[in-house]
């Protein structure tokens, strides 16, 4: 996580063995690829060779595993491969393979990890798209499973999982790295309740499924092939699954999913969640163009109104007046501002005083605007009022200001209603009284 530029496998590097569900032999082999790519499964198998985007659009189902889908198009228990290829920050790759399932190895995703190690991995020249959670985002299901993502400058998971009855309740949390995902979460291998095997079997799954690739929990015994890798194994295998399942969001994801009883079908509607927010906030970039005359003010405009400079002009351009009583600028939020440097370096956020400043510049172009005194009068702040600070304002935002006259008491004093948004998002407000009073 600690590289912002995309990355993609240096060479192509590949692995055979028996899949879990299906029981047929499979090949899988990892390929890079350019930038924007995303993570592709290739059927090799199928006529055509056709691809499809590890994408949440593409989910198809969630029976005990991850199934993505396109057409009559199928490719099963995604969630291990995704996992490993997210964590070790590989964001472009291809995954070719000669069935409709990845090889289950040995139940855990220590394979791939391996398997993408001897890739090699390899920064790419374009920068990672990624999302900040910035408010709290949650899903509940039916059967008790409840995930939380919170805002956090890092990716982290802290997982409880519960078995039937409360057996086996194990809880692990971690932030996730490449190095903490290859030795604390990549040996972790799948497992199930000796009474879910039946009916698996008769839904016709996990016919390759044995104890060399898988755990068996029967009453309080606990069957497998070798011991316990960590005495909270179960635990750390669900957080494999819920990496592998929030790739399907499409980008890096910064914030801390606190998860308890998770599972593919929950973990699956927090990726849609994700998702649909992430698109909610993602600016639609459109180029602004300054209108001629009255319509507004570009920015050697507004300093010839505002006297403020470097580094404390917090308007670049005021779009349009609405009437008399409306003034709408803006602010491109760069990560070259000055105060990123100690606010906060590790998770830069706009300080709400500043803001405050920015609302306080553009209601006082308002107030010059209309007492038609541009030249030789400032707008001093009286009072502020109702100040709330609602979401965070992060580099790369574009802050929408605006102020509204509510109240005026001759030409020198008024109360404005201002507000500052991001993506038609109100992320601040205030209420302002100004005084214009000669310089």
């Amino acid at each position: 996580m600690s590289s912002e530029l995309q990355q993609t496998l240096a060479r192509s590097a590949s692995v055979s063995g028996t899949s879990l569900h299906t029981g047929e032999k499979v090949t899988l082999k990892l390929q890079p690829a350019p930038v924007d790519h995303g993570i592709k499964f290739k059927r090799k198998d199928l006529q055509d060779e056709p691809t499809i985007d590890a994408t949440i659009a593409n989910l198809k189902t969630v029976e005990r595993a991850t199934t993505i889908g396109e057409g009559s198009m199928r490719v099963h228990t995604v969630e291990h491969i995704l996992s490993s290829l997210w964590a070790l920050g590989v964001d472009n790759a291809t995954v070719e393979m000669d069935a409709n399932e990845p090889p289950i190895g040995d139940g855990s995703a220590r394979p791939y990890v391996e398997l993408i190690k001897k890739a090699g991995v390899i920064a790419q020249e374009s920068p990672r798209q990624i999302f900040d959670v910035r408010e709290p985002i949650h899903i509940e299901t039916k059967n008790g499973s409840l995930l939380v993502v919170l805002p956090d400058p890092k990716f982290r998971i802290s997982c409880t999982q519960v078995g039937p009855g409360g057996q086996f309740t194990q809880f692990f949390s971690t932030e996730i790295t490449p190095a903490i995902y290859e030795s604390q979460i990549a040996p972790a291998r799948t497992f199930v309740f000796y009474e879910d095997v039946q009916s698996l079997m008769d839904k016709n799954l996990i016919k390759g499924g044995s104890l060399e690739n898988a755990i068996v929990i029967r009453g309080e015994a606990v069957l497998s092939k070798e011991p316990l890798r960590f005495p909270d194994e179960f635990a750390r295998h669900k957080i494999l699954d819920i990496i592998g399942d929030l790739a399907l969001v499409g980008q890096r994801i910064r914030g801390h999913v606190i998860a308890i009883k998770p599972g593919h079908g929950a973990n699956a509607e927090l990726a849609r969640a994700l998702a649909r927010e992430q698109a909610r906030t993602t600016p639609v970039l459109r180029p602004q163009a300054v209108p001629p005359g009255e319509g507004g003010l570009d920015i050697n405009e507004v300093m010839a109104v505002l006297p403020h400079r470097y580094p404390f002009l917090m308007v670049d351009r005021i779009l349009r007046f609405d009437g008399e009583t409306k003034c709408i600028g803006v602010k491109s939020v760069s990560i070259n501002e000055p105060y990123f440097a100690g606010h906060f370096p590790g998770h830069p956020v706009m300080p709400g005083v500043l803001q405050v400043e920015a609302m306080a510049q553009v209601a006082s172009i308002l107030m010059l605007k209309l007492t038609k005194s541009s030249s030789g009068r400032l707008g001093y702040f009286v009072s502020a009022d109702e100040v709330k600070f609602r979401k965070p304002v992060f580099p790369g935002d574009m802050l929408v200001i605006s102020a509204e006259l509510t109240k005026t008491r001759g030409k020198q004093l008024a109360k404005l209603k201002c507000s500052c948004a991001v993506n038609d998002s109100v992320v601040s407000e205030c209420e302002l009284m100004l005084r214009l009073l000669d310089q």
